[in-house]
């Protein structure tokens, strides 16, 4: 009954599934490019089925772990404060390249580079899951994704919206920070293999 349970499980969370969607634009301008700086904006995604705001779910959250353990909402709230910059945009990066490296293309995603293009990750929705032991639920993420002339950034090459990608980790993950930086890595890697497919046709 217990193996039933964990197939189950690992059978529903399979089902997840990245939706993408090019808006507008084309990927001609990547195949020649050897470096795209990358610039992250969390300043106003929405949080939960709710669509609570991200100074909405602290609160809440906070609260709730403080009732739980008086002072855990505190040291909670640290983590989330430096999870963007050290979980959630390093795991992007890291991911991104890796792929490309491995599909053997010289293109490398970096912050704070001067070059012709920059890709602007915008945070749209994050569901940071959960995880109870045997049941768990993965993190889900929606991005839109903007390729734009770093000179001029109105002028939008490449626009493509990543929906719910999927953020979990083999075996147990109590921490919401890291699936979500995996639902972050997830997109990454999305992205970069649709770059290798439209890119270098």
């Amino acid at each position: 009954m217990k193996k039933l349970i964990i197939a189950c499980f690992l059978i529903s969370g399979a089902m997840f599934a990245q939706d993408i969607n090019i808006v507008q634009g084309n990927f001609d301008f990547l195949k020649d490019q050897k470096e795209i700086n990358t610039i992250f904006d969390y300043s106003n995604f929405t949080m939960m089925k709710e669509k609570k705001s991200e100074a909405q779910y602290v609160k809440e959250h906070k609260a709730d772990l403080d009732e739980k353990a008086k002072g855990n909402g505190n040291l909670w709230e640290k983590r989330w404060i430096v999870a963007k910059d050290q979980i959630w945009t390093p795991k992007f990066l890291e991911i991104a390249n890796i792929v490309l490296t491995k599909e053997k293309k010289d293109l490398n995603f970096q912050e704070g580079i001067n070059t012709p293009y920059t890709l602007i990750v915008q945070a749209v929705w994050i569901y940071p899951g959960w995880d109870a032991g045997i049941m768990k639920q993965p993190a889900k993420v929606t991005t839109n994704l903007k390729f734009v002339e770093t000179a001029n950034k109105s002028n939008v090459l490449l626009e493509i919206n990543s929906e719910e990608a999927p953020g979990d980790q083999w075996g147990s993950n109590f921490n919401n920070e890291t699936r979500i930086g995996e639902g972050f890595a997830k997109t990454a890697k999305t992205l970069s293999k649709l770059i290798v497919k439209k890119a270098y046709k």
